[in-house]
């Protein structure tokens, strides 16, 4: 390999070689959508959902809206990656006295751990959409962080280490509506709870692909470039909204500072499970596993707001791409 990824070998994580005639940077697992329609009782759609290894297996935390149209978050377990099994009820998080807190919504999560403790960001309601943080240490019993962040908000991202002894976490400031607008920004945190030194982080593109917003995707992957990030960009068709993915990578000790911007989008919605659907047309980055020892990179995305399916992609093929097509 050319390139690094700083962070713990997987040797199970789930891969597929790069089918010969691709030119594009990440390709899709041939038995995609890996969660389909209806996968569990009173589950319509499971999709933007964050998977991580976890003791030698696999476990997520899924939004799955359910029959009432209502999205909530739930536990999911896998052995390999691939196929998972859902418990039955929405994740019950807690506040600092033990009592249970109840959710209008809770959706599109990003799971990662940090210091031993396993966080969970995801897109609530507080008179408005906005990011609730939860916590947890052994996946069973769940606590949620008081209100850090005000409405509008959307696309928390956090960073999987600290950074000059800060949390670190991106973020898209948007309004109550379905966005026309956002760039990414980057917020700190002594605690997890109070959060400011907020920092533009990028805009979005002249590219049309990316030209009416952008959000933060997976968890961060610190390579020996810095931060690699995969995020999701937008564009008002006639046809309404068409979400892609795209890439670039920041400074290690200054995830405000943007190095290389991808002026490509990496892919775009294609299959028939991304472009028909509940929403056509998305292709919606959530998380990713890595694996530092072969390089290797898995990315889980929402399809057309109906499914979850699987893509891949390695530091090399990922890091040139960038760097030959940058701004």
């Amino acid at each position: 390999m050319k390139h690094k990824i700083y962070g713990n070998e997987l040797p199970n994580i789930p891969f597929e070689p790069k089918p010969a005639g691709i030119d594009s940077p990440l390709w899709r697992y041939s038995k995609n959508p890996i969660i389909n329609i209806n996968p569990f009782p009173n589950a319509s759609r499971v999709f933007n959902s964050a998977v991580m290894a976890y003791k030698g297996e696999f476990i997520g935390v899924f939004r799955a809206d359910t029959k009432t149209g209502v999205p909530y978050l739930f536990l999911g377990r896998s052995k390999d990656g691939l196929k998972f099994s859902f418990e039955p009820e929405p994740i019950v998080f807690h506040d600092k006295n033990g009592d249970v807190v109840k959710f209008e919504y809770a959706y599109d999560p990003r799971l990662v751990e940090l210091e031993g403790t396993y966080y969970i960001i995801f897109c609530t309601s507080l008179h408005g959409p906005t990011l609730g943080i939860g916590k947890t240490k052994d996946f069973k019993y769940f606590e949620l962080i008081d209100n850090p962040f005000l409405p509008f908000n959307r696309n928390g991202v956090l960073f999987p280490k600290k950074i000059n002894g800060e949390y670190a976490l991106y973020s898209r400031p948007s309004d109550s509506g379905h966005t026309m607008f956002g760039d990414i920004f980057l917020s700190y945190s002594k605690d997890m709870e109070y959060w400011g030194h907020h920092r533009h982080v990028m805009e979005k593109g002249y590219e049309w692909w990316c030209g009416t917003k952008i959000g933060a995707g997976p968890t961060p992957i610190e390579t020996d470039l810095g931060w690699l990030v995969f995020f999701h960009g937008a564009n008002l068709t006639c046809s309404g909204l068409v979400y892609s993915i795209g890439a670039f990578i920041v400074d290690k000790n200054d995830p405000s500072k943007v190095l290389h911007r991808c002026s490509n989008f990496l892919l775009a919605p294609e299959e028939p499970y991304e472009t028909v659907g509940y929403v056509a047309n998305v292709l919606f980055p959530v998380s990713c596993l890595t694996d530092s020892k072969t390089g290797r990179i898995a990315i889980y995305a929402g399809g057309a707001d109906t499914i979850t399916e699987l893509l891949f992609t390695d530091i090399d093929t990922v890091i040139d791409y960038i760097l030959k097509y940058e701004r």
